[in-house]
């Protein structure tokens, strides 16, 4: 018999070896929005989203000053990031190409819109927003059948503008 973690568990947070302490508070501050919740000098740092105790965690305890991790090897590929609306993802999208970070993918997977870039250190990034399960893809046996497909990237921004200009 195999374990099973049951329904309501969740991913608590994300703590993530960074190079410069200070250029990452700024990034997931200043580009992504997130609120600096506690600082241990200059060795790490939590931020969160709406007061939580913390959502990511950042350190240079065994990275200050060194490389982003090679392609092409075991790691972290992404961590994602859930917006309640999508107007709320156009509005996080709209931040972070106005700090002119470049997006590294964008794709409609039927559950979901998800838009891709890395912070400083290379640590890939998802923003994304959940479509109502209701309305997920299935196939005529009904199971999920996501699929990746184009996402207009300019449209998801202009919503975020508009609702916020609204």
């Amino acid at each position: 018999m195999t374990y099973s973690a049951p329904a309501g568990t969740r991913v608590g947070h994300i703590h993530l070896k960074v190079s410069d302490l200070d250029r990452s508070i700024a990034f997931y501050t200043d580009v992504l929005g997130f609120e600096l919740q506690q600082r241990y000098g200059s060795q790490a740092a939590f931020l969160s989203a709406g007061g939580y105790h913390h959502h990511i965690g950042l350190n240079t305890w065994e990275s200050r000053g060194g490389a982003p991790a090679p392609k092409g090897h075991p790691g972290l590929f992404h961590v994602a990031f859930v917006y309640p609306t999508p107007a709320d993802l156009g509005r996080a999208v709209g931040s972070v190409l106005d700090a002119g970070v470049s997006l590294t993918g964008a794709a409609d997977h039927g559950v979901s819109q998800a838009i891709y870039l890395d912070d400083p250190d290379g640590n890939g990034i998802e923003l994304y927003w959940d479509r109502p399960e209701a309305d997920w893809p299935r196939d005529s046996a009904g199971t999920l059948a996501m699929v990746n497909s184009r996402l207009d990237v300019a449209a998801l921004v202009r919503l975020g503008a508009e609702t916020q200009a609204a």
